[in-house]
């Protein structure tokens, strides 16, 4: 399990940690005056377009178009992209082919 995300309020973190699968544990710290919930889990692509994480779901919708012949904005395609490459070296993912 890696640390997947962090937030700021209970409600939220516990509703993140209901959404994902596999392995999982949200532990609570206080941060000088504030108690932040780190949610730890599998690292997945799955697990982290359920989070709403890297603009995932936005990349679906992009290349949804793409697919479909539509015009789509390529620059934030590759922008996602970018980001997304960071994040699989982090957390030791392939990035699916048939995204790029």
């Amino acid at each position: 399990m890696k640390l997947l995300n962090t937030y700021e309020d209970k409600d939220e973190a516990n509703l993140a940690e209901q959404k994902i699968t596999g392995l999982k544990r949200l532990a609570s710290e206080r941060d000088d005056t504030q108690v932040i919930y780190n949610l730890f889990g599998e690292p997945s692509w799955s697990n982290f377009y359920k989070l709403d994480m890297f603009n995932l779901p936005l990349l679906k919708k992009l290349l949804d178009k793409k697919q479909a012949g539509e015009s789509y904005d390529s620059n934030k395609h590759q922008e996602i992209i970018t980001m997304l490459k960071y994040a699989a070296t982090s957390f030791e993912l392939d990035i699916p082919k048939h995204w790029l």
